[in-house]
């Protein structure tokens, strides 16, 4: 291995010079057809909690203003079937379970960026410019290998780098462990100086994305209109109009499904067990920044309220690892149960994302359930809840 350059904090005219090369490279890929490989780890595990694989279709689109780019993920293995599509006005998430499609048009919920995974070389392109053209305090690595170029972006800055068409700066109490560097890591093919993976390290997350097959410039933008891919016998739901998990399989008002699960610790724990007034169940995952956003208020309802009041139980929706759960839990420092869920499980409760909060009463009954965690508005709604039903 040949060290080339390594770069602290400033941009050596060597690196400049090669990673624009590059960037040119990227600017000239109007179209790209190819296959992904998605995997992603919770921090402190050695396995992937999921692995997935998609066709993917990138266009370059100018238009849109959030990343310039449109795109289509399609199943691999069936390559008629919708996983997601970004057109520059909307997105559409499609939800197999329920034969749902979400549509969002971004005015429901305001952010500063559309929260888009983007599409792999427009992603890694956000990445290499912000590289060079940042002003932040960062370590740029450049390493040859035998067939790569190994580029390494750590990032120190008080809050955490986010790409979506553009840097973002995250907000620190919603997604770190009070540590703030971020991590990207891209692999480039010396034999066409094109990106081919690349990967992401945050201190609640780590992924990594891989595309092979790759067809450049043979697609057009004119040619692209998202409601082609949409399946014909599903639902489309607007974003904030009802969402596709509660449109079918609503389990308000039914006996929540039993379970018997095993405890950070090791130690089993059933919900017949569970004896109180209220009892909340979240479903929660390590890597996920809101679900972490909510401990300190999950805390505070444990205290206010006795065990005869008030349980509450979080179960982990993805992450299998007891050991990656215990550490979780010790870093958060919280005593409440922390359960290792299962496959089916998350299915029978109809859990296709975290947060999600079920409220019952003391026969088990399911009183509302909430998706999602917003500061301050999920915790007012938690509250008023529990003091009725109490």
């Amino acid at each position: 291995m040949l060290i080339l350059l390594f770069v602290s904090c400033s941009k050596d005219k060597n690196t400049q010079g090669y990673l624009n090369k590059v960037l040119r490279k990227l600017d000239k890929i109007e179209s790209a057809i190819y296959i992904t490989k998605s995997e992603g780890w919770a921090p402190w595990d050695t396995t992937a909690y999921g692995i997935y694989h998609h066709f993917v279709k990138e266009y370059s689109n100018p238009d849109d203003t959030a990343i310039g780019a449109s795109f289509v993920k399609l199943c691999k293995d069936d390559t008629t079937r919708l996983s997601f599509c970004y057109d520059g006005v909307m997105r559409a998430t499609v939800y197999d379970e329920n034969k749902t499609i979400v549509i969002d048009s971004f005015n429901v919920r305001k952010l500063p960026f559309r929260p888009i995974n983007a599409p792999f070389f427009n992603y890694t392109k956000s990445i290499l410019k912000y590289a060079l053209q940042t002003n932040d305090s960062v370590k740029l690595e450049i390493e040859e290998l035998n067939k790569d170029i190994h580029v390494t972006l750590t990032i120190f800055e008080d809050k955490q780098v986010e790409f979506f068409g553009k840097a973002f700066y995250m907000p620190s109490t919603d997604y770190n462990y009070g540590e703030t560097i971020s991590k990207y890591e891209i692999w480039i093919n010396k034999s066409n100086d094109l990106p081919y993976k690349v990967r992401r390290e945050m201190s609640h997350d780590i992924s990594v994305r891989t595309c092979y097959n790759v067809v450049l410039n043979k697609a057009q933008l004119k040619d692209f209109n998202a409601a082609d891919y949409f399946q014909p016998d599903y639902e489309i739901v607007r974003y904030g109009f009802g969402k596709p998990d509660d449109t079918k399989n609503n389990l308000i008002g039914e006996k929540a499904p039993d379970w018997i699960l095993k405890n950070a610790e090791g130690r089993t724990v059933a919900l017949s067990e569970l004896k109180s007034k209220v009892i909340m169940i979240q479903f929660t995952s390590v890597s996920c920044g809101p679900c972490r956003a909510s401990i300190p208020f999950l805390k505070q309802l444990c205290s206010e309220y006795s065990l005869q009041d008030f349980n509450l139980v979080a179960i982990e929706g993805f992450n299998h690892n007891s050991e990656v759960l215990l550490h979780y839990k010790q870093i958060n420092k919280f005593d409440y149960e922390f359960l290792v869920s299962n496959n089916e499980l998350t299915n029978i409760y109809n859990v296709t994302a975290v947060p999600v909060f079920f409220i019952l009463d003391k026969n088990h009954i399911i009183k509302k359930i909430i998706r999602g965690y917003s500061l301050g508005i999920t915790d007012r709604e938690v509250k008023d809840i529990i003091n009725t039903m109490i």
